[in-house]
């Protein structure tokens, strides 16, 4: 479904923050407006507000995204329909720039920006987003990075539901520092069996 494009709202917003690195680049209007991108009118409604008030719609999609990665449906779906109240979206039909062979408009769905302040809009189109994709596809398409000390929210949109990385960055430093750490295992392994002492011949 085309409203599930707007899931990647949530995504990069959740993603404006690294908490186990203590990295936050939502500091400022200017960070606000990036993450509509070029051409948004709510954009342009952005006032220093916006940056406390986007802050506390990031952790609550945060939270979203962990209880769906801890295997927690129900926590997900509620934390999910409590910002769905709190920010209501509202969808449009529309054709424009989408025309067919025939130069007929190709009717959609999109989401209109909402008008009271830029975190309202860029909210409800992140929730709405986010609740076609779950359900579209499933809460266990939602995931938190696994690899350490990564923790950016990822949507799975993977064949057989096996991503645990937020890309292939991740995935590549994880599966190194595991081999790593199989190999000092078994060198420790190694080490360990031959400092034991041999047994006499014959002793069992």
């Amino acid at each position: 479904m085309e409203l599930n494009y707007y899931s990647d709202y949530a995504v990069r917003l959740v993603n404006t923050e690294q908490p186990r690195r203590g990295e936050d680049t939502l500091t400022s209007v200017e960070a606000v407006r990036a993450l509509f991108g070029p051409g948004q009118a709510a954009a342009r409604r952005a006032t220093e507000a916006d940056v406390t008030r986007l802050r506390n719609v990031r952790a609550r999609l945060r939270a979203v995204f962990t209880a769906a990665s801890e295997g927690d449906e129900a926590g997900a779906v509620d934390l999910l329909n409590a910002l769905l109240l709190e920010y209501p979206a509202s969808p449009q039909i529309s054709g424009h720039d989408h025309l067919d062979d025939d130069g007929r408009p190709r009717w959609h769905l999109h989401l209109a920006d909402h008008p009271a302040n830029a975190t309202a809009g860029y909210a409800a189109v992140a929730c709405m987003g986010l609740a076609f994709h779950l359900t579209d596809l499933g809460v266990d398409r939602l995931g938190v990075c696994q690899a350490d000390p990564c923790r950016n929210a990822y949507l799975d949109t993977s064949t057989n539901r096996s991503r645990r990385y937020c890309s292939d960055r991740c995935a590549t430093r994880a599966n190194v520092a595991a081999y790593r750490a199989r190999k000092r295992l078994g060198n420790s392994g190694r080490t360990d069996d031959s400092a034991q002492p041999s047994s006499a011949p014959g002793v069992r």
